[in-house]
């Protein structure tokens, strides 16, 4: 009788998965995978007491070879995991398990190691926890499952795991979203210029004034179904601050050299988790090109069509000759990584330097600092570009604000009529104690910026002085509504964080070049001290504007692409180039997401760390200011505002 089901391993586990099929299947036991397969094989299926990563590469690769599906079953450290059914030529596989379960662990970095020792083990030790009561149960789950794909039903392992408490026995089932660079069954494109190009198409608005083309409730159907869990998710954990004002949410991104918090706040719960979701996979697509495999390695001298990086902003000579400085200085003649990207003015791929298309995080190694500037997420490729072209322009507007010390016009936040924003301004005032300053902040392209303090008021508690934030939009409401929640949203934690720090805060104050990381930019300005550095702001004594003074505004259309190609025509006039690199990952892109970054070389890069400043070659920073009327003159870079940015 030709065999259907083969086993292989050794322990209890396979005794009793070997007592339950047999009445029901055709076995062939095997102690390992030295052993052939035999043929007619139907299922595949590899037990042990204990966590055996080289056996289940070789099933992998022995699965594959014989094209039929296969399942595993161990247990480690206490805990039996069952899964995932691969079947021949799916995405998602044992390695993807592996690699899903141990990023989401805390301990990831010591799970890794030992996930090496094992492969390299021949005898694994049996896991203590491998119990009697424990692998019986298991093997009905497995009992189960089986008979499911025999009877060429479909499996609930299929993309998913069963993790089991060997001590309490209660299980659960988690979904394993493939792992693109998996070595077995990871498939992405080799970068290329042809892949690069991008053809701009409809992506109509889910209403008029949503800028956006898929529904909350479109979204909500596989973001957190997808990608948060806290055993096998990209995104492990999730928390919910009831301190803030506003609805603020945060998830996690773990990363193997630490986690990564990406929020979300809005007025809602659910639409905050929803936001923070889709901001931790921007994430994950930007901190590395996990989408494609890029293959170009030369020097800028040697590329026909390149950035050339001095056109974003460099550091200065005496930043770079300073001792211990992280970067060094372009040499176009010193080879770099470089990933195709798309000038969308000249219509053509360019290549862009690595470091530029995806961020740094701070890390040295390169020319400079790089952020998450201009990375956006969509529910099409132009509704990340749109957004992506309004976080550029809103860093933009801020940085020249406080470089050139702007006078900006000061905005009556209730001249408009939106009654959510009035509401919000109104909980800022109640429930946190801040009055909110508004200013226009819009540059020579006319696109609405705006930029905001929000300042305690006099019968407030101790905590943060002010806070500042800006926000871009073609609704400039959006882009209020949005500095509010960004500096608003987090204060109760951010004044526990000042007040426990206060005194190396003031020594901020008093010395800027210990203003190294992100934080400490926004806390500095907290503190009553610093303010009058923003009196060019806050004494200022232009008329105030209303919301119609400040802003000419255009009919909006239904079309996300058209308002893409609208912002286009307005840098082609102002001779600014718009390029854009494709971020998307197969993880994103199985649900129709897209992520991009968008660089306009010649707006102000946002930087983090007063260090790490930049600001050379960028011209627009001595004109814009007389272009828009606050001086008669150009100025000098002396003449910059020396001081850190108050970003927070």
């Amino acid at each position: 009788m030709s065999s259907f089901i083969t086993v292989v391993g050794k322990g209890l586990l396979l005794k009793h998965v070997v007592k339950e099929l047999s009445p029901h299947f055709n076995l062939t036991c095997l102690s390992d995978l030295d052993e052939s397969i035999p043929e007619g094989t139907k299922l595949l299926l590899v037990l042990d007491d204990h966590w055996n990563p080289l056996a289940h590469q070789k099933a992998e690769q022995m699965a594959r070879e014989h094209r039929i599906p296969w399942m595993r079953g161990f247990v480690a450290f206490g805990e039996g995991m069952i899964g995932p059914l691969v079947r021949p030529g799916d995405v998602g596989c044992s390695q993807c398990a592996d690699t899903r379960t141990i990023m989401a662990a805390t301990d990831r970095q010591d799970l890794w190691e030992i996930h090496h020792c094992l492969a390299e083990r021949q005898e694994p030790i049996r896991d203590e926890w491998a119990s009697q009561t424990g692998m019986i149960q298991m093997a009905s789950i497995i009992r189960t499952e089986v008979h499911q794909v025999m009877n060429s039903k479909t499996s609930s392992l299929e993309n998913h795991i069963i993790l089991m408490n060997m001590r309490t026995l209660e299980n659960s089932r988690h979904y394993l979203l493939p792992d693109s660079f998996c070595p077995v069954c990871g498939d992405v494109i080799i970068d290329s210029a042809s892949a690069a190009e991008i053809s701009l198409q409809p992506s109509m608005k889910i209403s008029e004034n949503n800028y956006r083309c898929r529904s909350i409730k479109e979204l909500s159907a596989f973001l957190s179904p997808d990608y948060l869990d806290s055993r096998s998710g990209m995104l492990n954990s999730k928390m919910i601050d009831f301190e803030t004002p506003f609805a603020d949410v945060v998830v996690n991104l773990p990363l193997m050299n630490g986690d990564e918090g990406s929020a979300g706040r809005t007025n809602s719960y659910a639409i905050s988790e929803l936001t923070a979701i889709l901001e931790g996979l921007e994430r994950s697509c930007g901190v590395a090109p996990r989408g494609k495999r890029t293959v170009v390695y030369d020097s800028y001298n040697n590329l026909e069509s390149a950035l050339n990086p001095l056109e974003v902003g460099v550091h200065t000579k005496e930043q770079y000759a300073k001792k211990d400085f992280p970067f060094t200085p372009f040499d176009p003649d010193k080879k770099m990584d470089w990933v195709w990207g798309y000038s969308l003015m000249k219509e053509s791929p360019i290549l862009v330097p690595q470091l530029l298309a995806y961020y740094s995080m701070g890390c040295g190694g390169g020319m400079f600092f790089e952020t998450s500037n201009g990375c956006a997420i969509g529910g099409s490729l132009e509704e990340a570009i749109f957004h992506g072209m309004m976080e550029v322009m809103e860093r933009d507007s801020f940085l020249m604000t406080w470089y050139a010390q702007l006078p900006l016009p000061r905005i009556d936040p209730y001249s408009f009529q939106n009654k959510e924003l009035h509401l919000m301004i109104d909980r800022m005032r109640e429930v946190a104690g801040y009055d909110l300053f508004l200013y226009n902040a819009t540059m020579e392209h006319g696109i609405p910026c705006i930029l905001t303090i929000t300042k305690k008021r006099e019968s407030a508690s101790d905590g943060l002085n002010l806070i500042c934030a800006a926000g871009a939009h073609l609704d400039p409401v959006k882009a209020v509504k949005s500095a509010i929640f960004e500096s608003v949203g987090m204060i109760e934690p951010l004044n526990k964080e000042f007040k426990k720090n206060k005194e190396g805060y003031l020594n901020m104050l008093h010395d800027s070049s210990l203003v190294t990381k992100m934080d400490d930019h926004g806390m500095v300005y907290g503190l009553p001290e610093a303010e009058e550095r923003l009196d060019f702001l806050l004494k200022q004594k232009q008329p105030i504007q209303t919301f119609d003074e400040a802003f000419h505004l255009k009919e909006s259309h239904a079309d996300i692409t058209e308002d893409v190609k609208d912002l286009l025509e307005t840098f082609r006039r102002l001779e600014l180039d718009v390029i854009v690199v494709d971020q998307t990952t197969p993880e994103i892109k199985r649900n129709g997401l897209h992520c991009v970054k968008v660089l306009i070389p010649g707006m102000l890069p946002m930087t983090f760390g007063h260090h790490l400043t930049r600001v050379t070659g960028l011209e627009r920073v001595r004109k814009v200011p007389k272009q828009l009327g606050f001086i008669d003159r150009e100025l000098t870079i002396e003449e910059l505002n020396p001081y850190p940015h108050p970003f927070p």
